[in-house]
C-alpha cells in the first residue's frame, strides 16, 4: 500500500515573504543542463582547474589541522590580506581589526550587510538588469526595491542610465543602492562620471551603497574598474562586497567579505554571526595566500578571459545572436529577436533540450519579466574546448526557429 501523500502546509502559514520570488532560475538551468547532457553556459561558474597555489595552501592549512571554528568574521590572516589588496588596488587604506567582515561567500556578505541596515518600510535602489539574488535580498531583509533601467547599448556604445530616472528612484525611505560593478549580466563596468553621478545623489539622500566587486579584475577594451569607496565622501557609505570565488576560479569554496566603516561592519559582524557563524577556516588560510598573488596573475586572468570573451563573441553573431559586447566580467547578453520564438523562456529551453546548450532566459533579470524576454545570457568563464563544443551546438540553430 502507497502511504499517504504528505499534506502540504496551508500557503497563509508560510513567509509572506518567500512568495514574492521564485527560485533561481540560473541554479534551475544548470540542473536542466545536467539532465539533457547539454553544455552549460548559465552558472557562473569556471570548468577549468583553480591556480595550483591556492589548492595547494587549503590542502596544507588542512593538514596543519587549521579545521575548527576561526575568529567569527574571518581569521586574521585573510583580513589582513584583504585590506593589503584593496589599498594596492583601490588606495584607501582599512582597518582589518574593525572594517572587515570574512563571510561565506558574497552571496552572504550582501545579505548580512542588507539585513545591517534595513528596517521595514526602508527603500533599496538597484540597477536593472540585476543578477537575481538582489530583489530578493532586499525582500528578505523588509526593503522594496525600486528598479532603474540600464538601457542596452546601440551599435558601437554601452549600457548607460539616465541620471534624471536615477534621481527619481531616491526619495525620503531610501536607504541603499546596490552596485555591481563590473556587472553582471550585463558587463558593464561604471565609469568614474556615472559614480560621482551615484555619489552625489546617496550624499544628497544620507544613504549608503553596498558595491558587488566580485569580476574587479576582469575588465577589457581599457575599462577601468573603480571602487565607489575609494571616491571623496564615500568612504564612510560604502560597503565593499567581494570574494574568491571568480578571481580565483573556487566558486564553491563560499569565502567572501565586506569592508565597512566600524560601525557599520559591527552591525554586519552580528548578523553574520547568527547567519552562519563563520567561513571555512582553512579555505580562509589559502584565500590569505591567494590575495598576495602578484601582478601577473592578475594581469594573466584579464588577458585569457579578453580572449574568451572574444571567441563566445564570435560564435554566438555566426549562430544568429545580437550581442551585446561586455566591457568587464564574463557573460554575454544577447539578443534573440531574429529566431522567432515567443519569448526568452521558451528559446531557453529549447537550446537546452533541443540544442544541448544551457544559458539564462533574460526575464530572470528583470521585475518586470517581459523587458528581459528578447534577452539570454552566456557565460564564457569556460575551456575553450568548451565554448567549441557550445559552438558546434548552436550551429544547428536556425533563425526562423520557434
Amino acid at each position: 500500500m502507497n502511504p499517504a501523500a504528505p499534506e502540504r502546509a496551508p500557503a497563509s502559514r508560510l513567509s509572506a515573504k518567500a512568495a514574492q520570488f521564485t527560485e533561481s532560475v540560473i541554479r534551475e538551468m544548470t540542473r536542466l543542463a545536467i539532465a539533457h547532457g547539454a553544455v552549460n553556459l548559465a552558472q557562473g561558474f569556471p570548468d577549468f582547474p583553480a591556480p595550483e597555489e591556492i589548492k595547494h595552501a587549503a590542502q596544507d592549512a588542512i593538514a596543519a589541522d587549521i579545521n575548527q571554528y576561526a575568529i567569527t568574521w574571518g581569521a586574521k590572516s585573510i583580513r589582513d590580506a584583504i585590506a593589503g589588496q584593496f589599498a594596492r588596488t583601490q588606495g584607501p587604506m582599512v582597518d582589518p581589526e574593525r572594517e572587515i567582515t570574512v563571510c561565506c561567500g558574497s552571496t552572504e556578505a550582501m545579505m548580512s550587510a542588507m539585513m545591517a541596515l534595513i528596517n521595514p518600510g526602508d527603500e533599496v535602489v538597484v540597477f536593472e538588469p540585476f543578477y537575481e539574488n538582489y530583489g530578493p535580498d532586499a525582500i528578505l531583509s523588509g526593503a522594496t526595491p525600486r528598479f532603474v533601467p540600464l538601457h542596452p547599448p546601440r551599435e558601437g556604445s554601452v549600457w548607460t542610465f539616465d541620471p534624471q530616472e536615477l534621481a527619481a528612484a531616491f526619495g525620503p525611505r531610501t536607504k541603499v543602492l546596490i552596485l555591481n560593478t563590473p556587472n553582471n549580466p550585463t558587463g558593464k563596468v561604471f565609469t568614474r562620471a556615472e559614480l560621482e553621478c551615484i555619489r552625489d545623489l546617496v550624499v544628497k539622500s544620507n544613504a549608503f551603497v553596498i558595491t558587488d566587486e566580485i569580476y574587479e579584475h576582469m575588465v577589457y577594451d581599457g575599462a577601468e574598474h573603480i571602487s565607489l569607496a575609494a571616491l571623496d565622501g564615500m568612504r564612510e557609505r560604502t560597503i565593499t562586497i567581494n570574494a574568491l570565488s571568480k578571481t580565483y576560479s573556487v566558486t564553491g569554496w563560499r569565502v567572501g567579505w565586506a569592508i565597512a566603516p566600524p560601525e557599520v561592519t559591527s552591525a554586519i559582524r552580528k548578523v553574520h554571526d547568527f547567519l552562519t557563524v563563520g567561513a571555512a577556516a582553512p579555505l580562509q588560510e589559502a584565500g590569505a595566500i591567494a590575495l598576495q598573488f602578484s601582478d601577473a596573475y592578475y594581469r594573466k586572468l584579464a588577458a585569457d578571459y579578453l580572449a574568451r570573451r572574444d571567441k563566445m563573441l564570435g560564435i554566438l553573431s555566426g549562430a544568429g545572436f545580437r550581442c551585446f559586447k561586455p566591457s568587464g566580467a564574463y557573460y554575454i547578453m544577447t539578443d534573440i529577436s531574429a529566431f522567432g520564438f515567443p519569448d526568452d523562456v521558451a528559446f531557453a529551453r529549447h537550446l537546452v533540450t533541443e540544442i544541448g546548450v544551457a544559458a539564462v532566459p533574460g526575464s530572470s533579470f528583470y521585475h518586470r519579466p517581459a523587458d528581459g524576454g528578447r534577452q539570454v545570457r552566456f557565460a564564457f568563464c569556460k575551456k575553450d574546448a568548451t565554448l567549441e563544443e557550445a559552438g558546434r551546438r548552436l550551429a544547428k540553430l536556425g533563425r526562423a526557429g520557434g
